[in-house]
């Protein structure tokens, strides 16, 4: 049979499992937030159920046991601390310097066989260390990972951003230098050329994207005296204005 394994993305290298998980938990976490009023949480005795949210997107879990041990390794490491053996698992949940000098976790594609090809991130371990030797060193892992799912489309990982643009095609920027801003290719809500049938992308999205808070897409709207923001054109060019900037937040 064959071993579940993880490909780094960017170096190639290939991490095999030493025996394949007997179970692998899948979660799908929605895209929802409670929702907020200037005054804090939409709450009311009347209500059963909190008002919620739907911010797009959400999360997809893939939780797997894997076990080590020095004993059974047929690895071309040889030690009797486990702690060897998990140490290239460990690694991908630690960030890694990119080309611009900043830092990210390195992607990863989960491989099984031809039913698994998943390409995500390690955002969590734990490792529980059994069978100590004189020296303290363990020889058994039972090592939990938690590998969250990340799309390959350009789009949902944000490619919209414009780094050139003109003076003339610059919307609205108050008095906010331009090197303060960024600036974004709006999807709209119809269809755009390259995308699938229904596409659509909404302000608030691009609000969680840049401030982690879709509440703040009255700041966008503002700074870009868009009055109907649930109708944007596609293709269009909207400014991203600082946490400095005037405009309110919520």
């Amino acid at each position: 049979m064959e071993r579940a394994s993880f490909l780094v993305e960017k170096t190639g290298e290939r991490i095999d499992c030493l025996l394949n998980p007997e179970n692998v938990v899948v979660r799908r976490l929605a895209g929802v937030q409670h929702r907020h009023s200037s005054s804090g949480p939409l709450t009311g005795g009347s209500l059963k159920d909190d008002p919620l949210l739907y911010t797009g997107g959400g999360t997809t879990e893939i939780l797997l046991d894997l076990l080590f041990d020095t004993s059974l390794s047929t690895s071309s490491v040889t030690s009797e601390d486990v702690r060897d053996l998990t140490l290239p698992l460990a690694k991908l949940a630690e960030g890694i310097e990119t080309d611009d000098r900043s830092e990210q976790l390195p992607l990863v594609r989960f491989v099984w066989g031809k039913a698994w090809n998943v390409l995500g991130v390690v955002t969590a371990l734990a490792e529980r260390l059994e069978y100590f030797n004189a020296d303290g060193a363990p020889q058994r892992s039972w090592l939990r990972m938690r590998f969250v799912r990340v799309s390959s489309s350009s789009q949902e990982s944000g490619d919209n951003w414009v780094d050139d643009v003109s003076s003339t095609e610059l919307p609205n920027s108050a008095d906010v230098p331009v090197e303060d801003l960024k600036f974004y290719e709006m999807i709209g809500t119809g269809q755009r050329t390259g995308q699938e049938e229904g596409t659509t992308e909404r302000i608030d999205e691009i609000a969680q994207k840049v401030y982690g808070n879709p509440l703040w897409w009255r700041r966008i709207a503002n700074f870009n005296n868009i009055d109907d923001p649930w109708s944007i054109t596609p293709g269009t060019l909207i400014s991203i204005p600082p946490d400095s900037a005037a405009g309110g937040t919520a």
